[in-house]
């Protein structure tokens, strides 16, 4: 049996990046129950991607009630829809089996690590003020658009002298301002600039400088996306929905480095739940952004351990 249901759950704030801005979390929990056990996943639909919570149920509910992981990967495209079934095969497999799932995924046992933390598009002032509070954090990400970049990551730099800064434009910038900005924030400290260039028109990155680590977000979804990335970009933020879950998720994060490509892991903003999976993930990766719980207003119970900047892998009572 297949069940799913939407949930939306409060964010502490406003989340705001370069497309615009939320105040909650929308996601759609999947149960698979199968022997009197039951597997949960969770996803975030998107629409940058032509995702909505509609969409991704019908998906859902259109699916043969004995699909396993491998029928999955044929029945739905890569998405959050797929995304929440495969993490959910993958938390029924491990309860019925008595294992951990990273084990049933033949992946190096997860261990703590630090992750990003995310600093919403907002005025420099207010952005220096919320890094200020977070300055102790070993990586803070901060969300821009295509105006007042510098303003912004020099007020934070001077705000939080400490911290690595990633700096993620959402695909809000043209090339000619990517060439003016990549030199003045080598400068600044930043060691990674995320998605800069619309995807699809990204060619332009081949063919210049690249001071700081560019890596490819929206750019990325699964392996397929690999050849295309080669010159342009040095990372690919590999992301459950995108991918359309953990086992094309662990492919693309093998298959990464294969193509001279580091790997950043990453996730939108949603609950515990969801973020459990992408755990697996972490040894594979040189950036880790997990925060998105932490951007919540409240948890679900039980909940990823996170101390300070460490988020832990999940225990087995909430995943896997």
């Amino acid at each position: 049996m297949i069940r799913a249901r939407r949930e939306a759950w409060p964010i502490a704030g406003t989340f705001r990046i370069a497309r615009g801005d939320k105040t909650e979390a929308e996601v759609v929990v999947v149960e698979i129950e199968r022997g009197g056990v039951v597997g949960r996943g969770e996803s975030v639909p998107y629409g940058r991607y032509g995702e909505t919570v509609d969409s991704v149920l019908a998906a859902v509910g259109g699916l043969p009630p004995d699909v396993d992981r491998t029928s999955l990967q044929g029945l739905l495209a890569a998405g959050a829809a797929r995304n929440a079934v495969d993490c959910a095969l993958f938390d029924l497999e491990a309860r019925s089996a008595g294992r951990r799932a990273w084990e049933i995924a033949g992946s190096p046992e997860p261990a703590p690590v630090p992750t990003a933390f995310t600093l919403s598009l907002d005025a420099p002032e207010a952005m220096a003020a919320r890094a200020a509070d977070e300055a102790d954090r070993p990586v803070l990400k901060l969300k821009v658009g295509a105006e007042g970049v510098l303003a912004r990551v020099q007020a934070v730099r001077e705000a939080a002298p400490g911290p690595a800064l990633i700096v993620d434009a959402n695909e809000s910038w043209t090339l000619a301002l990517y060439v003016e900005l990549a030199p003045r924030l080598a400068e600044l400290g930043v060691a990674l600039i995320e998605q800069p260039l619309p995807a699809g028109l990204d060619e332009g990155l081949s063919g210049v400088d690249r001071p700081v680590l560019v890596c490819a977000d929206e750019s990325c979804h699964t392996q397929t996306d690999l050849p295309a990335l080669r010159g342009r970009y040095d990372a690919v933020n590999v992301k459950l929905d995108k991918a359309g879950g953990l086992t094309e998720a662990l492919a693309l994060a093998r298959a990464a480095p294969q193509a001279g490509l580091g790997v950043m892991v990453g996730c939108m903003v949603g609950t515990s739940l969801g973020l459990a999976p992408a755990t697996l993930l972490t040894p594979f990766a040189s950036f880790v952004d997990l925060d998105g719980p932490l951007l919540l207003a409240r948890d679900r119970e039980p909940a990823l351990r996170f101390e300070g900047s460490l988020v832990y892998p999940p225990d087995p009572v909430l995943w896997g």
